[in-house]
């Protein structure tokens, strides 16, 4: 497979599956605001700081060296952290 070769083709796979993961966590989410209450206010607040703070912890990452020195290892890295916090909202959202 072209993957081996070319580490771009797997970095397309797996931003295809962050934004799939993604939606899934915009609706879960988006259901859960639409209904309002003490519990839609909450995770609205949760959705805005959980994205400052990956954002900051992933510019941490960039400025520590933690990305690696080439692209698709910054790119690699940088999906890996996102889909983390992507997949651990996805598994709260659903139990709830």
């Amino acid at each position: 497979m072209a993957r081996r070769g070319n580490p771009w083709v797997g970095l397309a796979w797996d931003s295809w599956a962050l934004g799939v993961e993604a939606a899934s966590v915009v609706a879960l989410r988006s259901v859960r605001i639409a209904a309002g209450g003490p519990s839609g206010a909450a995770e609205a607040r949760r959705m805005v700081s959980e994205k400052a703070e990956a954002a900051a912890a992933w510019h941490m990452l960039a400025l520590t060296g933690g990305l690696g020195v080439t692209a698709p290892a910054a790119a690699s890295k940088t999906l890996k952290h996102y889909r983390r916090k992507v997949r651990a909202n996805r598994r709260r959202l659903q139990k709830q």
